[in-house]
């Protein structure tokens, strides 16, 4: 048998290494990693990034791959103190970025361990650790390289654990506190007075007020500014940024419900160089000041007003001054009409991704005129735009060959979006005319989708299916809820979707444990299931679940037909579940809930129960999960 790629074989390391480079899909890398030997041995010295889910595997997998640089952890449901020893000191010196998010088994002290070996270290990432708090942000400091921190929802996080970072950290260039409501305006102010380079800060959520702007606005190598939903902040807050931040290219004050469009005119007439900017739900409308000094922006790339009105006024201003603009977010929004965005549009032919979402007024004739005039679109949505028909979309297929993204959420038919061969995503919620005829067509002709929403389609079926497991072997992520037509042969084919990571297959009765075993059995990169109300699935589903789904991360099995055997079979076996969801599972007792949660509570993170079983489940096992960090939400 002739060696296949003859040709490749001959070309120097150097060469394939480059090569190797361009492969970004996960998928591609494996496929690459298969070819042979060489090209083994090529991914084992080029690769920099590694995803690990199983602690045991850590050690072996730093040492095998000689270039990485990049560790995430998130998945990681095991990392604690007393697993920290089993990886320091390994390869661990040359770690550039660590992702440890949701890591909330991880002290202080074991922190502190992991930063001091990891010496060359330039970004970590602890968001959404339920026990990140001052005194694991002291740990943090000890990188004195850090160039970026990431702290979201890091809720014990206070102005003095900001204040730790601050000090010992002092080359930080991007910083991002969302959703950390203990840091007040002290904490920024600090902050702004130590980390000059700062180039990139997220504030959002956080109950900061003008004060904390004032700040900022002493910040000389600022780019990128997001506050979304500071409800503190006003115009006079914007103010103080009209004068500062020179280098200010991108700002999301959407939100922020104290702004009027007098505080937005404040930025734009300081900082002519925006190319980005967010005041989604922030005002009613703009006012005529704000679209005089929009003139200015003539590097604008970028802007989203989602649920202002707008007058002609603004598309004018837009379409004739802003010629680089390549987003335009416009969810929501009134005063959206035919004749503004044929004037938009006309001469924006550069504009790459579009949202239309729930703007009423949009006809085929706006839809037809965008698609002859921006054949660079690669993002379109239309949700709940009930006007179009395929008249327009068939357009769309024709002139937008470039289109990866398709929301047509609660609109019409697209067998003629079969021509979008470049689709990625396709959102058709709701759209109860679709049927198998028109998924066949997407599947022959549209191979590299790899989300598909297909929630309440209620005339896509089995066949539809099959089309899809021989034609659109990529998908990753589909969602079948509520499809009542589809039975355990349509699972069964979706079962051979391999690289398929998150299925949502609510409300469907006519589904089994049979359909079910298929999918756990095919479908082993699956992380996010939900199969909620799906009451014909009984334990031997769940047996399968445990023993092919491994990899699970996310589970919502409310309503379904599992019993105590079925359920802590399937909760024990699941290393890598961090979020369930039990609620209603009538033929489980409370003796079977405890076990269940027993078998898994040194890993999962949040579960789901029925408000009912708060007072009948031990306090023993409510204080285990609460101490290894469980949030537990009752229905």
């Amino acid at each position: 048998m002739p060696t296949p790629f003859p040709l490749l074989l001959n070309f120097p390391h150097e060469i394939l290494i480059r090569l190797r480079q361009y492969l970004t899909d996960d998928s591609d890398s494996r496929s690459w990693r298969l070819v042979c030997k060489d090209f083994y041995r090529v991914d084992l010295i080029s690769r920099t990034t590694l995803r690990v889910r199983r602690i045991e595997f850590l050690s072996s997998s730093i040492a095998k791959f000689e270039a990485i640089d990049e560790l995430d952890l998130s998945i990681c449901p095991r990392i604690n103190d007393g697993t920290v020893s089993i990886f320091l000191g390994i390869g661990f010196s040359r770690l550039r970025s660590l992702i440890l998010s949701r890591s909330s088994g991880l002290s202080y002290m074991g922190l502190e361990r992991v930063m001091r070996a990891c010496t060359g270290l330039e970004m970590v990432d602890m968001s959404y650790s339920w026990g990140f708090g001052d005194r694991e942000a002291a740990a943090v400091s000890n990188c004195a390289e850090l160039k970026e921190v990431r702290l979201d929802k890091c809720l014990g996080v206070t102005d003095v654990g900001l204040a730790r970072i601050v000090v010992g950290c002092g080359r930080l260039e991007r910083l991002s506190l969302k959703w950390c409501l203990q840091v007040s305006d002290l904490g920024v102010e600090l902050l702004c007075k130590k980390s000059f380079d700062l180039r990139v800060l997220d504030l959002s959520y956080l109950k900061v007020t003008n004060e904390s702007l004032r700040a900022v606005a002493s910040l000389p190598k600022l780019e990128v500014l997001i506050m979304v939903g500071c409800l503190s902040v006003d115009d006079v807050g914007l103010q103080y940024l009209e004068h500062g931040c020179p280098s200010l290219k991108e700002l999301d004050i959407s939100r922020c419900d104290g702004i009027t469009p007098y505080g937005l005119t404040s930025v734009i007439r300081g900082h002519d160089g925006l190319e980005q900017l967010d005041a989604s739900y922030c005002f009613s409308e703009l006012c005529a000041d704000s679209l005089f000094w929009l003139k200015n922006l003539k590097c604008l790339k970028a802007i989203r007003l989602d649920g202002t009105q707008l007058s002609s006024a603004f598309f004018n201003v837009i379409s004739v001054h802003s010629k680089y603009l390549v987003e335009l977010g416009l969810s929501k929004c009134n005063g959206v009409t035919d004749a503004n965005i044929i004037q938009l549009i006309t001469r924006c032919i550069g504009l790459k991704v579009l949202n239309l979402t729930c703007c009423h007024s949009i006809t085929d004739v706006a839809i037809s005129s965008m698609a002859s005039s921006c054949q660079k679109l690669m993002s379109l949505k239309l949700e709940s735009c009930n006007m179009i028909t395929e008249r327009s979309l068939d357009r769309l297929g024709l002139y937008c060959s470039l289109l990866e993204e398709l929301d047509l959420t609660d609109c019409c038919g697209l067998e003629c979006l079969s021509k979008c061969s470049q689709l990625l995503s396709l959102k058709l919620g709701l759209c109860t005319n679709i049927t198998d005829t028109g998924l066949i067509k997407i599947a022959r002709n549209c191979k590299r989708i790899y989300e598909l929403d297909l929630y309440r389609c209620l005339g896509i079926g089995d066949a539809g299916l099959e089309a899809l497991s021989t034609g659109c072997k990529r998908l990753t992520k589909l969602n079948l809820s509520y499809c009542n037509k589809v039975t355990d042969r349509g699972i069964e084919c979706v079962g051979q979707l391999e690289e398929l990571c998150s299925l949502e297959i609510r409300g469907l009765q006519n589904v089994t444990s049979v359909g079910l075993t298929a999918v756990a059995f095919g479908c082993k990169r699956l992380v996010d299931l939900d199969m909620k109300q799906c009451q014909n699935v009984d334990d031997s589903g769940f047996w399968a679940l445990g023993s092919y789904a491994r990899n699970l991360r996310q589970l919502n099995v409310g309503c379904c037909g599992v019993s105590d055997v079925g359920l802590c079979m399937m909760m024990g076996n699941l290393s890598c579940l961090q979020d369930a969801k039990l609620v209603t599972l009538n033929k489980v007792s409370v003796r079977g809930f405890e076990l269940a949660l027993r078998a898994c509570c040194l890993r999962v993170k949040k579960v789901k129960l029925h408000a009912s079983l708060r007072f009948m489940l031990s306090s023993e096992i409510l204080e285990i999960l609460n101490a290894w960090g469980c949030k537990i939400r009752w229905d």
